[in-house]
């Protein structure tokens, strides 16, 4: 009896799934086909019924990641807020806080595959590129809402040479590149020099903090 359609797209769900876990843990490289079906509940020769190559395997993985991750992070933002609490500050708080650095399964899409994606296909780099971009936009916005409620609760204070700043796009790419930048290296010496990740951590928010002033 063959598989039905739904039970295939079930199928293809779990080897997606399960490379994507062993792809943030170990890479691509680090993982063979044999181990990977075996994840997700198959044998060797079922993959090349649903993938023409690793490859192809995993550009859908950033593909699925990187959309997930946006829907997360609409999802973050769309929580209520504490009295007094910034959207943009919170958003920061979890994002250079050690329970994210530790959180590979889940955390930053982004900071999760960017060591990875240079080595992948065209496909690959073209979905990483698109969640990217989609994080510039979302920061983007996060800063300018920010920067609105600084302005409103600072009335009357003297300007702080707004001019001064980059225009809103290569600020929100510049906050996000020391965020991630600082997720990754934290995570390279979180088990061999814990303190030393620890302190990536908090150099990089009080950087950011302050750059919000």
């Amino acid at each position: 009896m063959g598989v039905s359609k739904e039970q295939t797209v079930l199928n293809r769900q779990a080897i997606l799934a399960a490379a994507e876990r062993l792809f943030r843990e170990r890479g691509v490289d680090g993982v063979g086909l044999v181990e990977l079906m075996k994840e997700a509940g198959f044998t060797q020769g079922g993959f090349y019924n649903h993938f023409e190559s690793k490859q192809a395997l995993a550009a859908e993985v950033v593909n699925h990641a990187l959309a997930a991750a946006g829907d997360k992070l609409a999802a973050d933002l769309g929580q209520p807020l504490a009295p007094g609490q910034d959207l943009l500050r919170r958003q920061l708080d979890y994002y250079f806080s050690s329970a994210h650095r530790d959180d590979l399964a889940s955390g930053c899409a982004i900071g999760g595959m960017a060591g990875e994606v240079a080595r992948l296909n065209a496909d690959a780099q073209l979905h990483f590129a698109q969640g990217m971009e989609a994080a510039f936009s979302a920061f983007g916005a996060l800063l300018a809402a920010s920067a609105a409620t600084s302005a409103a609760s600072s009335a009357g204070a003297p300007a702080s040479a707004p001019n001064s700043r980059p225009g809103g796009r290569a600020r929100a790419i510049a906050l996000y590149c020391e965020m991630v930048g600082a997720l990754m290296l934290s995570r390279a010496v979180g088990d061999a020099v814990p303190a030393l990740s620890e302190e990536i951590l908090r150099a990089a928010r009080d950087s950011t903090f302050a750059a919000l002033i």
